[in-house]
């Protein structure tokens, strides 16, 4: 898990879990870049429709509260006194 916080990229991750990461980042990101390839580079790496939308739910969930947070100051992982 740290080393996917640090930087997923040099992770010992599956091919199905960079895929992922590389679409979630992508949509948190760049959300007006997505293009249906995106999608199917999921579904190659084996996600049905099911699994690809939880994704972007999930991403976009995680994104609204990011933004959330930061515009009104909330540390949401405050740490104990």
């Amino acid at each position: 898990m740290a080393a996917v916080r640090e930087d997923y990229l040099q992770a010992e991750l599956t091919a199905a879990d960079r895929a992922m990461l590389d679409f979630a980042v992508k949509l948190a990101g760049e959300p007006r870049a997505m293009t249906r390839g995106d999608v199917e580079a999921l579904r190659a790496a084996g996600f049905d429709d099911t699994a690809i939308h939880d994704i972007v739910q999930v991403t976009g969930f995680f994104s609204y509260y990011n933004r959330l947070a930061d515009g009104l100051g909330i540390d949401p992982e405050p740490v104990d006194a």
